[in-house]
């Protein structure tokens, strides 16, 4: 997965010089992004604050963990009912 180059603060940094009042091109072009990434940052960070994106990304780490987590008991148990059906 490509690493972004900026981080939550400064995304909704860049969110906020809009909302002021800035055109969307010109912001755009002033952080050297395109259009398209500003509305996808919008859509993610939009109306977020600070403290609420560092949330927001500790809460889908964790989520991305006990995924995996659950993935491997999922498997560790399909497993052991496989053995269990077979005879000895």
């Amino acid at each position: 997965m490509k690493r972004t180059r900026f981080s939550e603060e400064q995304i909704i940094g860049v969110l906020k010089e809009q909302e002021s009042g800035l055109a969307t091109a010109e912001v755009c072009r002033r952080h050297g992004i395109s259009p398209a990434t500003f509305y996808k940052w919008k859509s993610k960070y939009g109306g977020l604050e600070v403290s609420e994106a560092k949330r927001l990304k500790s809460l889908e780490e964790e989520n991305s963990r006990l995924k995996k987590l659950l993935a491997e008991a999922m498997l560790d148990n399909a497993v052991l009912k496989d053995l269990a059906s077979k005879k000895w």
